[in-house]
């Protein structure tokens, strides 16, 4: 069993009255993790129940009158783990009803997030609820686990807690090609018309194949053969459903920063290579694409109310990476595959030249761990190891 970093959070919610949501994609671990809380939840002595909604015969049993339900749910326990919760359709207003009528039950459950979702939490549970994101294991959580497991298979096979179960390289392309079919089947066809699936199999592979480039819609439009409307809508779709992510430029206006460009990344290393049908090692051209997007899931795990994660490119070629924004305040990151000596990155350099007051920057590589100054920042080198072992925002 993998120790979940955010395992000892959800453990703390026990005790506080809202309604606990955990949301991510499908097979991240979201249902280990309910049952973990609810082994937590039963040592302290707290009675509970746990439903299962994609188990038919309990399915079956929530479909009845609302009240019904309510009745079912605050009959149970004082903590009652629904797994899948999508499934009922009335559910976020019984939760709302549960909620207000001042009945000291907890309610933890989990859901494969989509539109549906999103537009029930935010109309019937404002305040009523906490969201937290569930993503596949990091490699630190992996490596803590499992002593001797080593980055390269991670780059390769990504970080879905199904793969854990097996040391087969083979198997595990094959649980990654069947989670992809599941998404596909499942989380979007009934998103879409059935005419255009073929068409959003196109886009995800285009996605992953431009991986950490700066993307345009109406390149993307052109060739998939759709408008840019329906691309703008396929990439909220995987958005809201947490499996590609979209990061925007960081601009003061200075100059010649681009100011409205965006870069993509999908939520695993894994059902990239698969999409791309590519498990090879470090010798494939698209290796440090690979790193890039091994530091950008690990900096997403970490996102905060008040962070978020951006890039810095000008139009003559300047680049860093990442630049995580904590309170407004620019941290730079950049990653480098090869690096040999403690020297600043050009495009690094230029940035802390055109932002002075940058106090810190990162740049994760393969070799190096120090710290020198440059002007006024301190710019810390960690090796990838150590980054995902230590880096802390």
């Amino acid at each position: 069993m993998i120790n979940r970093n955010i395992l000892n959070k959800l453990q703390q919610e026990l005790t506080r009255p809202e309604i606990l949501i955990l949301l991510g994609p499908r097979q991240v671990g979201k249902t280990t993790l309910l049952k973990m809380l609810q082994n937590y939840a039963q040592g302290e002595g707290h009675p509970t129940a746990f439903f299962d909604l994609e188990q038919p015969g309990i399915l079956v049993d929530f479909n009845r009158p609302d009240k019904e339900i309510i009745q079912k749910i605050v009959g149970s326990g004082k903590i009652i783990f629904i797994d899948e919760f999508q499934y009922v359709a009335n559910i976020s207003k019984i939760f709302k009803a549960i909620f207000d009528s001042g009945k000291k039950i907890k309610i933890i459950c989990s859901g494969s997030s989509s539109l549906e979702i999103h537009k029930h939490l935010k109309e019937s549970l404002s305040g009523r609820r906490f969201l937290y994101r569930i993503y596949p294991l990091t490699y630190g959580e992996l490596k803590a686990g499992m002593k001797d497991y080593p980055l390269e298979d991670y780059l390769r096979f990504g970080g879905m807690p199904g793969l854990t179960q097996t040391d087969s390289a083979e198997r595990k392309q094959q649980i990654l090609n069947e989670l992809l079919g599941s998404y596909i089947l499942k989380d979007v066809k009934s998103l879409l018309k059935e005419e255009n699936i073929r068409a959003f199999n196109h886009l995800l592979y285009l996605l992953a194949e431009n991986q950490g480039a700066t993307i345009s819609v109406n390149s993307l439009a052109n060739e998939v053969g759709m408008s840019s409307k329906a691309i703008n809508r396929y990439l909220d779709i995987l958005e809201q459903t947490y499996v590609n992510y979209r990061i925007y430029s960081y601009s003061k206006n200075l100059g010649n920063e681009l100011k409205k460009s965006c870069k993509t990344y999908l939520y695993d290393l894994g059902i990239r290579n698969v999409l791309l049908k590519d498990f090879s090692g470090s010798d494939r051209k698209d290796y440090g694409i690979i790193l890039e997007s091994f530091v950008f899931l690990k900096l997403q795990t970490m996102l905060q109310p008040n962070i978020e994660i951006k890039f810095w490119r000008t139009k003559d070629g300047g680049e860093v990476d990442f630049i995580l924004l904590k309170d407004r305040k620019p941290i730079p990151v950049e990653v480098k595959t090869k690096i040999e000596k403690s020297e600043v990155p050009a495009g690094l350099k230029r940035f802390l030249t055109r932002y002075p007051a940058v106090q810190s920057a990162y740049v994760i590589n393969a070799l190096l761990n120090d710290q020198i100054n440059f002007n006024k920042c301190h710019i810390h080198y960690l090796t990838f190891d150590r980054f995902a072992k230590d880096f802390q925002i």
